[in-house]
């Protein structure tokens, strides 16, 4: 995503992943009648909103109707998913789940729907990498002293999350049972307000999307410890 022109990204990205369902969308003739709701399960800024942003322009452009972004954060996704499983089963209401609705399957005894049976999928997006950020003035440059760092000091250094049950939550959670760290889990509604508040100081390490803290890596409002593991959004 860094190096590709954002036309390039979204004909080979978004194109590649929605074409395969134009066809039926085609043979119908009837879709979309109306806007559509593109509903996404975390606050504005975060990666999931940027996917969701970009795809509803690339299929406004292509369909003729105007796709509609609704970001409804809390409960891991949950709340987002919900929203979708109760709205009328015409196409015209979209989710943009993520590896959160498979951690959320297990994670949670009891949900008011059934991801596997309630909700249909239509195409996948992408595979996205994460990294492990820091505040620049966290005394740490590296994973193995970062470790130390959260060794000598157990319960005083903040993670941030996404939300409880998201991939960087997740993420955070094999980390410190890996590392054999004590961390602290602050959960946010999203990734942006949780990298603003690494920003600020308020939090110190979060288990980043790539897409979404790649600008303030790369004007050093944080610093990148790691690449770590990959999420799938769809």
């Amino acid at each position: 995503m860094t190096t590709l022109s954002r036309r390039t990204f979204l004909q080979s990205a978004t194109g590649a992943a929605v074409l395969p369902a134009l066809p039926r969308f085609a043979a119908a003739q009837s879709f979309p009648t109306k806007s559509v709701r593109l509903v996404v399960g975390y606050a504005a800024g975060g990666v999931n909103d940027i996917l969701a942003r970009l795809m509803g322009q690339w299929l406004s452009e292509r369909l003729g109707q105007p796709f509609v972004i609704e970001n409804k954060p809390g409960a891991g996704s949950n709340i987002a998913t919900e929203t979708v499983v109760r709205a009328p089963a015409d196409g015209h209401t979209l989710l943009l789940a993520s590896a959160a609705n498979a951690i959320n399957a297990t994670l949670y005894e009891k949900l008011n729907f059934n991801f596997m049976r309630n909700i249909a999928p239509v195409a996948g997006i992408g595979r996205l990498s994460n990294v492990m950020v820091v505040n620049p003035s966290f005394p740490a440059r590296t994973v193995p002293e970062f470790i130390a760092y959260a060794k000598e000091n157990p319960g005083k250094v903040a993670m941030a999350s996404a939300g409880i049950g998201s991939p960087q939550h997740v993420g955070g959670e094999l980390f410190k049972m890996m590392a054999g760290v004590n961390m602290v889990h602050v959960p946010y509604r999203g990734g942006a307000p949780a990298l603003t508040d690494l920003i600020g100081g308020q939090v110190h390490v979060y288990f980043a999307s790539t897409a979404s803290s790649i600008e303030y890596i790369k004007t050093g409002k944080v610093w990148p410890l790691a690449v770590t593991f990959t999420s799938i959004e769809s």
